[in-house]
């Protein structure tokens, strides 16, 4: 079984203006988003959790095997025309956002090609929807903005103009970022930072219900 619509992936042309990026809404099949959604996993809190510190289980974890499988890297080889054969992956899983966070930035140079999908049933805020950007310094100058639910896909390049952020929102808000990456050093010394992260916020969640 797949829960991915790679024809809806074939079909969908890699854009090149402002950077080289794709937008693939309904990506999980539609039947099965609900049960990835129901599977997913619980997070301590904002910021971004590596899949160690998460009890990852049931369709949710079918999903990652299939994101981080052979055809979903041959897939994102052939739209961008790149070559990720021995570059390793890592992915983070969100749950949170806070009005603090979508500030612009390009990603770190130690990426190749982020994925972001989005697993909110709907979203209705104003913030909280990536946009692409065509600067560093203006968040309504944009080429595209990202439908943040239902299974929608983002793909892109990363490069030194690859600018992306979004309009603050607080609350819930689900996303999986997976990342091809230069090296496995990249992997090892970012999936650490996280989980200490992770770690420190499970600990916090646990006292400040008993806290005063």
């Amino acid at each position: 079984m797949t829960y991915l619509n790679y024809d809806r992936l074939d079909r969908t042309p890699l854009q090149s203006d402002p950077y080289d990026y794709l937008i693939v809404e309904d990506f999980i099949t539609p039947e099965l988003f609900a049960k990835v959604s129901d599977d997913f996993p619980d997070v301590p809190g904002p910021g971004s959790h590596p899949p160690s510190e998460l009890k990852i289980e049931g369709a949710f974890a079918d999903l990652m095997a299939e994101l981080d499988g052979d055809r979903f890297r041959q897939a994102i080889e052939d739209k961008f025309g790149i070559d990720l054969t021995g570059r390793p992956t890592m992915y983070t899983v969100r749950g949170f956002v806070r009005d603090t966070d979508g500030e612009i930035h390009t990603d770190s140079r130690t990426k190749i090609i982020t994925v972001l999908l989005y697993m909110n049933p709907k979203w209705e805020a104003d913030g909280g929807r990536l946009r692409v950007l065509r600067s560093g310094d203006d968040l309504e100058a944009y080429a595209a903005e990202v439908p943040p639910y239902g299974g929608t896909l983002l793909a892109f390049r990363r490069s030194d103009n690859s600018w992306h952020g979004h309009k603050p929102s607080s609350g819930p808000r689900r996303a999986i970022q997976l990342n091809w990456v230069l090296d496995q050093n990249v992997v090892d010394r970012e999936q650490s930072r996280h989980r200490w992260s992770t770690r420190f916020k499970k600990v916090k969640a646990a006292i400040l219900p008993h806290a005063g």
